[in-house]
């Protein structure tokens, strides 16, 4: 077999291939055509496992995890604490927070759910001068990731760490250096919590 022959066979196969493409509709192309991302498989549903009922020495609470670059609410179920600290704010943003902490469960991962929120988070209560509601970060909200900052803010809005207007009051350690911000957890939050960080509210 000839090289020429082999160059012409070539050419008719090129030609053939063009012309099949130009009958679909089909423009060629010498680069990758993005075709976007590939449609997540996250259900984003809590399975209903995670819903266990409540116990005599169990409590239900609600939390917000990431899944597909929002906000959701999930239940679980914690120890109850006693009656008497069960009431106070900074204990339930602490039980609230260790929640936040840990990793998803096997059936949350499964259904796509994931936390931003680092174990260095710690929470207290108002400092010296604060309002009653304020709670203090160990770091500045604004310097805490936002996909953190709006879980931590949804969590803690349908709670007694709220207040009366369901805003959540957070600020950093230092009380003379990081003016306390009201946070509130909106549709908008949820849908894109990217806009956390800069959503508070300096509180005067």
């Amino acid at each position: 077999m000839s090289a020429r022959w082999t160059r012409s066979a070539a050419l008719l196969l090129t030609g053939a291939v063009a012309l099949l493409a130009a009958g679909c509709g089909i423009r060629g192309t010498s680069v990758p055509v993005d075709a976007g991302a590939a449609p997540s498989r996250a259900s984003c549903r809590t399975p209903e496992s995670e819903r266990a009922a409540e116990g005599m020495d169990r409590v239900s609470v609600r939390i917000y995890l990431l899944c597909s670059s929002r906000i959701l609410s999930v239940s679980r179920t914690t120890r109850q604490d006693d009656e008497k600290t069960s009431r106070e704010p900074v204990r339930v943003a602490q039980a609230l927070l260790e929640q936040l902490r840990l990793p998803p469960t096997a059936a949350e991962a499964s259904a796509g759910f994931s936390t931003a929120v680092e174990d260095w988070v710690e929470i207290s209560g108002p400092a010296k001068g604060d309002p009653d509601s304020a709670l203090r970060l160990n770091r500045p909200p604004e310097e805490i990731q936002s996909l953190a900052l709006a879980q931590i803010v949804c969590t803690f809005a349908d709670t007694t760490v709220a207040g009366d207007d369901g805003k959540v009051v957070l600020g950093g350690p230092d009380s003379q250096r990081d003016p306390l911000k009201a946070y509130q957890c909106t549709e908008e939050m949820r849908r894109n919590p990217m806009i956390a960080v800069n959503s508070g509210v300096l509180v005067s």
